[in-house]
């Protein structure tokens, strides 16, 4: 059974100012969403499940969805505010998602077969969809996933702090998962910090998640029920987010799923700010000087 690739293409793009996932990075209009479905579909996934906000669907799909559509089975799943359980309805005046946790969850009805998740404004690679391709078709139960870890050194950016899921690796199995929000890149090495004001060192070969996951459809019921953990719990009414890495290590912390890490020689690159945008480009352009990719993606298309 070919495995599917689920997209988190809800976001909201703060720190970008706008809505990166749509952002063209070539001049045939392309964005790096392209390039993911296309080295998916080249490793062997089958079906695509973009999940957007139902209030970009209609710009979504003129500039992004119609051109992937005849290439591959696609549909749209929707991250909203009101997808909440047991009749809960959402604080008044929030407008921030509820977090990618949330977001995947929007995905359980529309995926039946072992599935990878990935984030719809990062480029993560060819190898990475070829060996989570072998996993999923070989590997994943519904206690056993994998994610693709890559070096922090590869996925900083010079204009700001990003967020990254540090790792901890034992014998090539992930052992924890800690979500840091604001990491940056110094002479040297990174930092990260809780508070904005105190740094502490992280070195650049540090092992991080970029969101690149590999699962059994039964984690969906793992989720719900973190998710509803997640609302009986203390949050921050306006920006309280539910978060898929930060869930991941629970799991794997409480000995409940096992996660193999499988790892990446690539360089990620996306558009976290949009002073990012001229290096993206420049990547996109040299890799397909080098052949990895062709000039037109889906053939003038």
């Amino acid at each position: 059974m070919k495995p599917s690739l689920v997209v988190m293409a809800a976001g909201m793009g703060s720190r970008f100012g706008g809505l990166k996932q749509m952002e063209p990075v070539t001049g045939r209009g392309e964005v790096l969403l392209d390039f993911s479905i296309y080295d998916a579909l080249d490793a062997g996934f089958e079906s695509v499940i973009l999940i957007i906000k139902r209030a970009i669907e209609r710009d979504f799909e003129e500039k992004v969805g119609r051109r992937l559509r005849r290439q591959a089975g696609v549909r749209y799943v929707y991250q909203e505010l009101d997808d909440l359980p047991d009749g809960r309805r959402p604080p008044e005046g929030r407008e921030k998602p509820w977090g990618t946790g949330q977001a995947v969850l929007a995905a359980r009805g529309a995926v039946d077969t072992p599935f990878a998740v990935i984030n719809a404004d990062d480029y993560y690679g060819k190898s990475a969809f070829s060996v989570m391709a072998d996993f999923l078709r070989g590997g994943v139960t519904a206690s056993d996933y994998a994610m693709v870890g890559y070096r922090l050194g590869n996925t900083l950016t010079e204009y700001g702090a990003v967020a990254r899921g540090v790792c901890e690796v034992k014998d090539g199995f992930l052992r924890g998962l800690t979500e840091r929000t604001k990491i940056i890149k110094r002479e040297g090495d990174a930092a990260y910090s809780e508070d904005g004001e105190n740094w502490r060192a992280l070195p650049l070969d540090t092992v991080v998640s970029m969101q690149m996951f590999g699962f059994h459809p039964d984690v969906f019921a793992l989720l719900d029920e973190g998710f509803r953990d997640f609302l009986a719990s203390p949050f921050d009414p306006m920006k309280g987010e539910y978060l898929l890495p930060a869930r991941i290590g629970e799991l794997v912390t409480g000995g409940r799923v096992s996660m193999r890490v499988l790892d990446s020689p690539d360089r990620w690159f996306g558009v976290t700010y949009r002073q990012d945008k001229p290096a993206v480009v420049r990547a996109i352009t040299e890799l397909r000087e080098r052949g990895i990719y062709p000039r037109s993606l889906w053939g003038g298309q």
